[in-house]
């Protein structure tokens, strides 16, 4: 018996048994896909999250979108001084409480969705995954993330 619980653990400490490593592994892949085609658009990785979470909800405040893509403010404000720099979003203090920084797309922002729009595209055609099957995968990779942040 003793013998199984080392055989056991020996195999749950196995790299490739790994969730955490599958998961690192897998995005480590797949931000490889996306580099090129961000490359076309000037973007990095998190400035092209943060540019999908402003098409789908522009005037966001600072704070709301980093609850948005999990990043704190030490992360998230050099990206957005980026952004700006860029030309592509413009950071507005709030006259009453000016902690409140509200974040705005510029035309050229919005303009950037139109080129950015192939982008899903690609990346379905790279995992060789059908939609459905993406977009499963997608709603258990959300729900592991709420449980692990639940936990």
């Amino acid at each position: 018996m003793h013998n199984n619980k080392i055989d056991n653990a020996d195999h749950m400490l196995q790299l490739d048994h790994q969730l955490c490593f599958a998961l690192y592994s897998a995005s480590l892949a797949m931000t490889r896909i996306y580099k090129p085609l961000l490359a076309e658009l000037g973007l990095t990785y998190p400035q092209y999250l943060a540019m999908l979470a402003l098409w789908q909800q522009d005037g966001l405040m600072v704070s709301e979108l980093g609850n948005r893509l999990f990043l704190d403010s030490g992360t998230l404000t050099p990206l957005l001084k980026r952004l700006e720099a860029a030309g592509l979003i413009t950071r507005l203090r709030a006259v009453q409480d000016e902690r409140r920084v509200h974040i705005t797309l510029t035309a050229a922002g919005r303009q950037l969705k139109a080129q950015a729009a192939k982008i899903p595209g690609c990346i379905i055609s790279a995992t060789e995954c059908s939609l459905p099957e993406l977009m499963a995968l997608t709603s258990r990779v959300q729900d592991l993330r709420q449980r692990l942040l639940a936990s």
